[in-house]
């Protein structure tokens, strides 16, 4: 005599398509909620690094005067940390690593002026920000 096992008649246990909607709405309402407050975090990220390599890149500059003795002219610009202009007798360069400038957190030119239009500074650094527009209130520059 063969013994004979149960049959489970209970159905396999998963999720119905309901289920799996609703799973998917509420992650859907996280996403909304959470993405927002990360993307602004983001950029505020963003504008504390332009800051930071303002300050960086100002103290690049000063010792650049110390070894030249004047600023770089506009006309020169930043390139003049990269690359020796003609008319400076001490450079002591380069003054930044690799060949090139460096670019801002959006991969925009700093834009380099010298003499500055502003009272009490020698020259003006500005990062565009991240709508690319120097003239505008979010272009961040030394102080």
């Amino acid at each position: 005599m063969s013994k004979r096992r149960p049959v489970d008649r209970r159905q396999d246990a998963g999720f119905t398509l309901i289920e799996l909607l609703v799973v998917i709405a509420i992650l859907g309402l996280l996403i909304s909620l959470v993405a927002p407050a990360v993307l602004r975090q983001l950029g505020g990220a963003k504008v504390s690094i332009a800051k930071q390599s303002i300050e960086r890149i100002g103290s690049i500059l000063d010792t650049y005067k110390l070894d030249v003795g004047n600023y770089p002219t506009t006309e020169d610009g930043m390139q003049a940390l990269v690359t020796k202009p003609s008319d400076a007798e001490n450079w002591n360069g380069p003054y930044v690593k690799g060949n090139s400038v460096p670019l801002d957190p959006w991969n925009h030119p700093y834009v380099y002026r010298a003499p500055s239009d502003r009272p009490d500074h020698d020259y003006d650094l500005c990062s565009p920000g991240p709508n690319n527009n120097a003239s505008s209130d979010t272009a961040i520059c030394n102080k």
